[in-house]
This record gives structure tokens, sequence and C-alpha cells, in this order.
């Protein structure tokens, strides 16, 4: 794969109009409610013309009646009527596991904000990407289980897949200071999370409590949990290698503590360009809803005279060896990142439930890896496949001994 390439992920850039229309998928969770204040802060230019959640009925409903949305849908058809009660004006209601696909398919938009947790939003985001809609992507999962069928499918539909992670949307703003064929390599920059400090005896005793205290970051538990693994590291390596065209090898991790430079890319002429900001999820969010323009917005400002030090050190592969597996993933493409991704999505509810202990989330996660039946050029239906067994082997192995 040659790092000149032209990077894939922008072709389209939206063309003007009297408001813009969006979509957010995932709209009740923390990326899902930023965005809304992204937009509740440009309503003049921006209409919401469709939300979805997955079982938030009632979080939903008072979304939508804020924001009066023409659809609605909600992947659990059991709560569709208690969305309806809730309602104060008659939206249109998608409602079951294929309701969000259906939205996408059937309300046209200009943006679709992807923000759904885990592989659940795929199908929609395919559906969004077929139909060559700019997609504003917070959901990793999506490009991790599936770069190597979205990618191709936006080349060909004139789809813009713009990046929401507060890290790639780093990469991709400081992409532009020069030309491709002059990135050496790129660097995502990680908190640490909460264990960054702790021994790898200290790490085989950690809580559900303990690994949900993220030290910068306001998120999800699932997210959350992943930081403190830097399981979400080993994804932003993999969504990096298909967002940017990049090889394994010029994607490194630098923890930084205080989580003000987002991300940076070296040149080969021996520059860095990073982008800095407050960790506020509001910012990459509204750039990508606005790229190529910039405008004022609801995002917390970084006061410069406020900062003390910035602080860089390498990772530790040892006690966080999701890094390594990351990597290797990345390297091998095909339905490795599916298995990747629902291996550890399965892990990590096993490990909120009590079942598992928090360093079995990577064991069990690349025990799924090394064992699945790799494809090196897989359809769609071949990684929602590998989605399947991945979790199925996870379960199995709940007693396994590593």
């Amino acid at each position: 794969m040659s790092s000149a390439a032209r990077v894939p992920i922008i072709r389209r850039v939206c063309e003007k109009s009297s408001k813009r229309r969006v979509i957010i998928l995932g709209s009740t969770g923390s990326v899902g409610r930023n965005a809304l204040d992204v937009v509740a802060a440009m309503l003049d230019d921006w209409q919401v013309v469709g939300l979805a959640a997955g079982t938030r009925a009632r979080d939903l409903a008072e979304q939508a009646n804020r924001f009066r949305p023409q659809a609605l849908a909600i992947a659990r058809r059991d709560q569709a009527s208690r969305l309806d009660a809730a309602l104060t004006y008659s939206p249109r209601v998608f409602s079951g596991p294929d309701a969000l696909t259906q939205m996408i398919s059937e309300v046209s938009c200009d943006c679709v904000v992807a923000a759904v947790v885990g592989t659940e939003g795929l199908q929609a985001v395919v559906r969004a990407v077929e139909l060559g809609r700019r997609v504003a992507l917070a959901n990793k999962e999506a490009l991790v289980a599936a770069g190597s069928v979205l990618v191709p499918l936006a080349e060909r539909s004139g789809a813009a897949l713009i990046p929401v992670d507060s890290e790639h949307s780093a990469i991709f703003q400081a992409l532009h200071a020069g030309r491709r064929g002059d990135v050496l390599r790129v660097y995502l920059t990680a908190s640490g999370g909460p264990f960054r400090t702790w021994s790898a005896e200290a790490m085989e005793d950690i809580t559900v409590e303990d690994a949900l205290q993220h030290p910068t970051w306001s998120m999800g538990p699932k997210i959350t949990i992943d930081s403190a693994t830097m399981m979400n590291k080993a994804l932003e390596i993999v969504e990096a290698r298909w967002l940017f065209n990049l090889r394994e090898d010029q994607i490194r991790v630098v923890v930084h503590p205080e989580s003000i430079i987002h991300s940076l890319v070296e040149f080969c002429d021996g520059s860095f360009i990073a982008q800095l900001g407050a960790p506020d999820m509001r910012t990459p969010i509204q750039y990508a809803l606005t790229y190529p323009a910039r405008r004022p917005g609801p995002s917390q400002r970084l006061d410069l005279f406020e900062l003390r030090q910035l602080t860089f050190h390498p990772p530790d592969p040892e006690r966080f060896p999701a890094l390594r597996l990351g990597h290797q993933v990345a390297a091998r493409g095909g339905t490795a990142g599916a298995v990747l991704n629902a291996a550890n999505e399965a892990a990590v509810q096993l490990f909120r439930e009590g079942t598992i202990r928090f360093q079995d989330i990577t064991r069990l996660t690349e025990h799924a890896v090394q064992r699945h039946d790799f494809r090196a050029a897989p359809t769609l239906d071949d990684l929602l496949a590998a989605d399947r067994w991945a979790r199925q082997e996870v379960a199995r192995c709940t007693t396994y001994k590593f």
C-alpha cells in the first residue's frame, strides 16, 4: 500500500443550500449528545432530520421534542410504544433491528453522524456510504471491522468519510500541511487511561469501578474501558490504516496524559504538525460537519497560558498488549479487524458483568484473532460472519486458562 496514494476519505464537499440536513445515529450517547450541542449552535444553517437510538426511548423522545426531526429510529422494537407516548408531535418512527438502515434509506440528508457504539450501526453506515452521503464517523468500529469494504465503496459512490475521533480528526487536519508522499509517520496520542502508572501485578485486580474512572474524557462505559485497556488505540491503529491509506509501520502511539495535543503527523523533512485543543469532543464533531469551513462553536477553548507542561511517554506493550495486537491486525487486514472488534466488544461486556478479569479482555480478544478462519479479501457477509463467530468464541472461552 503506497503512502503516496491519495487520501481516500474526502471526495465531496457539501453543496451550498439554505440549510444542511443531518441525521444523528446514536443521538442519546455521549458523542450523539455532543453532536446535538454543536447543531444547536448552528441552527441557522443546520436542521436535524433524523435521530436514532438503541434502547433509550425517553431520552430520544426528549431530544426529538426539542429538535423536531421528521424521522426517528429505535433499534428495540419493544421500546417503540414508549417512544410514541413521550412524543409531543408525530414524526415517522422506524423500529426494530433494521430501523437505522431504513431511516438512512428513506430520509434524505446531507450528512450522517455515525455515533452508534460497536458494530450495531455498521449496516446503516454502509447504506449511507452507498448513497454517497457525508459520514461524520465517530463509530470507529465500522472502519475497524469493514474498512476493506467501506473505503472502496466510498470511492465508488463519492461519499465523504470524515473522522470524528479527536485523534483521527487531528491527523486529518495535520495532513493538510504537506503532500501525502512526504508523510513519514503519524502519531496517535493516548491519555494512558486510569492505569498508566499501575504495575502489572496490580492490574490483575482491577475492578469495573476502577476501569470506569477515566482521568480526562467523559465517555460511555464501553469506550472508557477500551481506553483503560488501551484497546481503543489498537482500534485506532486499524482505523488510521484505512482512513489515511497508511502502512501499519507508519502508525505509532504516544502517551500524552494532558490530552491537549490530539495527534501529530511527522513529515520527511523532520517537521511535526500537531493539532491542539481542549479535550472537548464538540470540536472534531463540528469540523466534520462544516469541513472545509471553520466557524465559532460551543466547544471549550484552550488557554495556552494555563498550560504548565506537555509530556510524552512511550506506551508499555507488556502492560498494554492490546497495542501490539492492533499493529498485527492493521498489518494483516482482511477479516482480522472484524474479529478484533467483535471479540473485544464481547469481552468488555463479560468484564462489566463480572465474568472475567480486566486483563482477560485483551487475552480473549487475541485468542479469537489468532484462531479465526482468516480471509484476506472478505465480502460484507464474510465480515458479519466473522463478527458472529468472534462473539461466540469469546463466550465459549470464558473458562479458558491463559
